[in-house]
């Protein structure tokens, strides 16, 4: 009986050492980028809240896709371009010194969610990112045409040195790989 609660109190101090330890190692400042361990934790985290909280409620998307993302094209320059950038990919000022950093739209990781995940990122944001939800301000025939947009931008995403009219900018929901 003595020696079960040795190992007890040896589990609960090494416990202890290790939530002391493990507190002290968490920065508040948004200066530096996460390290591996929170980056993968937090994402992991999000998108299965994403995917969970996405599974009921989402309208039905409008029947006529490519007028959908032409509309999208127009919302996406006064929705989104002031921080994930005109081409969904290179960070505006605004998205550069958000933390976490404004995502890459034309990134694997964004493009993997489903079009109800993204509809529902849309209308409802993400807490503590940055991301506004538009519920509020745009209909959801607007964020369906957002969200049509946006899964453009990975097959259109071009530098924007080429002239296209946004610049082609993307960053919303995942930690920008440039973090400039």
């Amino acid at each position: 009986m003595k020696r079960r609660m040795l190992i007890v109190l040896i589990a609960l101090v090494l416990a202890a050492v290790i939530g002391i330890v493990g507190f002290i190692q968490i920065r508040l400042d948004a200066l530096q980028e996460p390290g591996h361990l929170e980056t993968v934790v937090a994402t992991q985290a999000k998108h299965l809240l994403v995917r969970w909280n996405s599974r009921e409620g989402i309208p039905p998307a409008p029947a006529n896709l490519q007028a959908s993302i032409e509309e999208g094209d127009k919302l996406y320059g006064t929705d989104c371009a002031m921080c994930h950038g005109s081409d969904g990919h290179t960070l505006t000022d605004n998205g550069r010194w958000m933390y976490p950093r404004a995502s890459d739209l034309t990134s694997s990781a964004v493009q993997h969610y489903s079009d109800p995940e993204l509809f529902w990122i849309v209308k409802n944001g993400i807490r503590l990112s940055g991301m506004p939800a538009f519920g509020r301000v745009e209909s959801d025939e607007h964020i369906w045409n957002l969200v049509h947009y946006v899964k453009t931008l990975r097959t259109s995403a071009r530098p924007e040195s080429e002239g296209d009219t946004h610049g082609k900018r993307n960053h919303w929901f995942v930690k920008s790989r440039s973090g400039k």
